[in-house]
């Protein structure tokens, strides 16, 4: 074969299927690096069956720096396997897209607390997008889901958070009310919001 990009490709192919974390980590930055002809490397492999091999998929679309790979990332929110969204939500951390955000608000909401977590901090890195949508979420009726928004909201460095979190400060939650106070502490309001 003349093509460069399909031998990393089956090479991680061979590598997933030894269950060789190594190599499938080499491989999957190496189809990173190869440009468009990697990055269509990677889409392939995230249609294929194995959850694994989608998993490295992500892996490598999160290093890749063709534009096209945030879209890719934030379609493998939607994957069936939660560890493969697990690993789109850590890559959209590093690679911030607005057009990730309805996903990442759904997975906020998940049951597993790790995912939503990952999903906060993809929202967080988005910034000041992501303070309205967020904010929303602090209206829910899910303690965890409130709590997950504040504390993506508190780790966003803009005035634009202080208000959604001023109207949670009193929520019966106290993680709610934790993250709450962290965030409105961090813009500088410490203890001032509350009545002496």
């Amino acid at each position: 074969m003349t093509d460069a990009f399909p031998r990393p490709a089956e090479e991680l192919r061979s590598a997933v299927a030894a269950r060789d974390d190594q190599r499938a980590e080499a491989a999957a930055l190496q189809l990173a690096s190869q440009g468009t002809a990697g990055l269509e490397a990677l889409e392939a492999l995230l249609q294929e069956q194995s959850a694994d091999l989608r998993w490295w998929a992500v892996r490598g679309l999160a290093a890749c720096p063709e534009p096209r790979a945030a879209a890719l990332l934030a379609g493998a929110l939607r994957d069936p396997d939660p560890e493969v969204q697990k690993c789109a939500a850590l890559g959209l951390r590093l690679r911030p897209t607005p057009a990730a955000i309805p996903d990442l608000i759904h997975l906020l909401q998940s049951e597993d607390r790790l995912l939503a977590r990952l999903a906060g901090d993809a929202l967080a890195a988005l910034g000041e997008p992501a303070i309205q949508p967020l904010a929303k979420v602090l209206e829910s009726s899910d303690p965890a889901a409130r709590a997950a928004a504040a504390r993506a909201l508190a780790h966003i460095e803009s005035p634009a958070i202080i208000e959604p979190l001023m109207s949670v400060v009193e929520d019966p939650s106290p993680y709610v009310r934790h993250w709450a106070e962290e965030g409105l502490g961090r813009m500088g309001l410490g203890m001032v919001f509350f009545k002496p």
